[in-house]
């Protein structure tokens, strides 16, 4: 296990810390990387508690901040899985079907045959409004599930090539790269509410911290979406790329994982700057925030590492 200790005012405008300053170094505590050596192709990553689920080789796994506490067989887990109902929900690239595993056993309680619309494996699998989401066919379709059951309740006409998805504001929210859109989804309706263009190979998205936050791949930015009047509020430039990576909300700030420069960027939502720039640059890999800390992975690096103040 590396630790680095990275000076920086990550944290400061995190839940439960006082201070706001996020551009001063003096007074903001350090950031600790606790890199774990995760042999294969660690990738995506679904928050568990104090734990993390990630994607692996024919397998998920669960690990915590010093060690793997489970592993699951899956013949080619792809995408950003969901936890609902004591289930991780996983999607299953070559047989087009998602699986559900039971988090307190780490054992398969089924196979759903969903389809999956990217079998590339660039995708989100998500939860809100007491259902489970999936990218569902590459011609346009999302499949809602009732996460007690698994039972397929609806499955809803978007725009073809629509692959990833992030629940937030109380709707569904759905980009599709191919059609450059983003698509709202109402919920109580099962249907597409209001659409907005969007720039060059859009790709992963996240919603809060109030707006909808999407990686415009190919053009470097991050654009900002107010879910109110679905206008493009700002853009902001990260880089010359953005492709892959991930991207979350959480604690007052945007979590942008990317692919060159540095592991992650840090923004704020008001400035619509880029506060901090964390890390050497790792490859593509996944970020998922928590209150405690930040996780990332970097699957050509074979790691995951968890970032957190000192105690």
């Amino acid at each position: 296990m590396k630790r680095t200790i990275v000076t920086a005012a990550l944290f400061a405008a995190t839940a439960g810390c006082a201070t706001t300053d996020t551009t001063g170094m003096g007074a903001a505590p350090a950031l600790i990387e606790r890199e774990l050596s995760v042999p294969g192709f660690a990738d995506f990553l679904a928050v568990d508690g104090d734990t993390v689920w990630v994607t692996n080789d024919g397998r998920v796994e669960q690990w915590s901040r010093e060690e793997k506490l489970a592993s699951v067989t899956v013949p080619r887990p792809c995408g950003t899985m969901a936890v609902a109902s004591g289930s991780l929900w996983v999607a299953n690239c070559p047989d087009a079907n998602l699986y559900r595993i039971d988090t307190a056993t780490a054992t398969v309680q089924a196979v759903i045959e969903t389809g999956i619309a990217n079998p590339k494996g660039e995708t989100n699998v998500v939860s809100g409004a007491g259902s489970v989401w999936v990218p569902s066919a590459a011609s346009g379709e999302i499949a809602r599930l009732e996460p007690e059951t698994g039972a397929i309740v609806a499955r809803i006409p978007v725009a073809a090539g629509t692959f990833f998805l992030a629940f937030g504001h109380d709707a569904l929210w759905a980009v599709s790269s191919d059609g450059r859109t983003l698509q709202e989804i109402d919920p109580d309706t099962n249907a597409v509410a209001r659409t907005v263009a969007l720039g060059l190979q859009p790709g992963f998205l996240a919603a809060g911290e109030g707006a909808v936050w999407v990686q415009e791949q190919g053009d470097g930015t991050v654009a900002r979406i107010d879910p109110e009047t679905l206008a493009i509020t700002d853009r902001v430039k990260v880089g010359e790329t953005l492709a892959y990576g991930d991207i979350d909300v959480g604690g007052g700030l945007v979590w942008l994982r990317t692919t060159e420069d540095q592991v992650f960027a840090v923004i704020d939502p008001d400035t619509m700057e880029v506060t901090r720039r964390l890390g050497e640059p790792a490859g593509s890999g996944a970020i998922r925030y928590t209150p405690d800390g930040v996780w990332t992975s970097a699957h050509d690096n074979q790691t995951l590492s968890w970032w957190e103040r000192p105690r």
